[in-house]
């Protein structure tokens, strides 16, 4: 069983930007024009056989640059221990290579962080909106989106809300 921070630091010695670790839970910050062969290196390396990927979320940094994050999760079921590769990305190009070539469950992961923060997935077999509808203007998990709101509706004020109700037209 090898270490991956070592495996990949050496293998890679030039797409390694940052090691996090913090509670047992290692987390590897990559360039992002290297995450397709990371993640390949990850899965096919004898030693390291992370050979599931759980999950790919994204995280809006705003205001700060580089805006975005992307956090590739990654299991190995043959050494029973988890790895996190994360790439960060600027806020006004969030563009990064889709690794559904290596993971092919990263495809509905994928789709969902571009519906929801607005980061292209380059070479994605099927990138568009998974959890909007297709007219959707705007990406709503974004800090700077608008928010909507609906007032809540108590005692004192239910007679008001209550005209303004969907069903209270008909």
């Amino acid at each position: 069983m090898l270490d991956p921070v070592e495996a990949i630091t050496s293998a890679f010695p030039d797409a390694i930007q940052d090691v996090l670790e913090f509670r047992g839970e290692i987390t590897l910050v990559v360039d992002s024009d290297y995450i397709v062969s990371v993640c390949r290196f990850c899965r096919d390396t004898k030693g390291l056989e992370y050979n599931f990927l759980s999950d790919v979320s994204g995280v809006d940094y705003y205001p700060q640059e580089p805006r975005f994050a992307v956090s590739y999760h990654l299991y190995s079921m043959v050494h029973n221990r988890s790895l996190r590769l994360k790439v960060y990305l600027p806020g006004d190009n969030p563009v990064v290579s889709s690794v559904t070539s290596v993971y092919p469950a990263a495809n509905w992961s994928e789709r969902e962080v571009y519906d929801l923060f607005g980061v292209y997935f380059t070479d994605h077999p099927d990138l568009r909106r998974i959890l909007m509808p297709e007219g959707w203007d705007g990406h709503p998990l974004r800090k700077d989106y608008p928010l909507g709101y609906e007032t809540v509706q108590f005692s004192f004020n239910f007679d008001e809300i209550d005209r303004h109700k969907p069903y209270a037209r008909e």
